[in-house]
């Protein structure tokens, strides 16, 4: 089967393939945001530990109308902007997840953060949407929410590092059974690479080595698992040494 026929076929082109700084970016909002928001629940439930599942959720859903969700995805972008103005890192993509963190870090995210809280709390406060004793409660347990957020950021990073210390697993050992052409293995090094693509940090030479992979695996999968490759196809070989 043609290579650009294939490729076609199942969306898979490989031209211009790239990870801009739009991309990395969303991907920070996304999931830095879901870590934020958990942490901001798991906090109030903390400090309000006799309020029933209800009252909890009406105490969330007015600091969301009052502007702590789209807070969090400003507080996120301006963190990002100024830690990568900090670390001398103005322009240009992420290389790794190390970068990504300590960008947050030197973007004062947390700081951040206790500043929006702040000002949430203070326009809840004016519309008189929350009693005046659960934002002053809300207000002396900051802090405990604050660390909630801090070591949930922490943890999210490190579930990155894993990651991508797998994704490379995969692929070496999914190249490893491609040089034995042991389509079985490379099969089931595959199946792992897919599942975890799509939690990974969006870094542009672990994607698109898997990408390459993706598009090779499927060359040769759709081909009959034929190893015997056209030099197009040859040409992808490369781009994993």
């Amino acid at each position: 089967m043609e290579l650009n026929k294939l490729e076609k076929n199942n969306n898979m082109e490989l031209d211009n393939i790239t990870i801009n700084e739009k991309t990395q970016k969303n991907f920070l909002e996304t999931t830095l945001g879901k870590t934020i928001n958990t942490a901001i629940d798991i906090g109030i439930r903390a400090i309000l530990p006799e309020f029933v599942e209800d009252q909890v959720i009406n105490i969330k859903n007015n600091l969301f109308n009052y502007g702590l969700k789209d807070g969090i995805t400003k507080t996120i972008d301006d963190a990002i902007d100024l830690g990568k103005s900090a670390v001398g890192m103005v322009t240009g993509n992420f290389e790794n997840v190390s970068q990504m963190q300590s960008v947050v870090k030197s973007g004062g995210l947390i700081d951040g953060i206790s500043s929006l809280i702040d000002t949430v709390l203070n326009k809840v406060k004016y519309s008189g949407a929350l009693d005046n004793n659960v934002i002053n409660i809300i207000k002396q347990g900051k802090n405990l929410i604050l660390n909630n957020v801090e070591s949930n950021i922490e943890r999210n990073f490190n579930k990155q590092y894993e990651a991508i210390e797998n994704m490379d697993k995969y692929i070496n050992k999914w190249k490893d059974y491609y040089q034995n052409q042991d389509f079985n293995g490379m099969e089931k090094e595959y199946k792992k690479l897919e599942k975890q693509i799509k939690d990974i940090a969006p870094i542009e030479k672990t994607n698109n080595e898997a990408k390459t992979i993706e598009v090779l695996h499927n060359l040769i999968k759709n081909n009959g698992q034929n190893f015997d490759l056209s030099r197009e196809e040859l040409e992808l070989v490369e781009k994993l040494k």
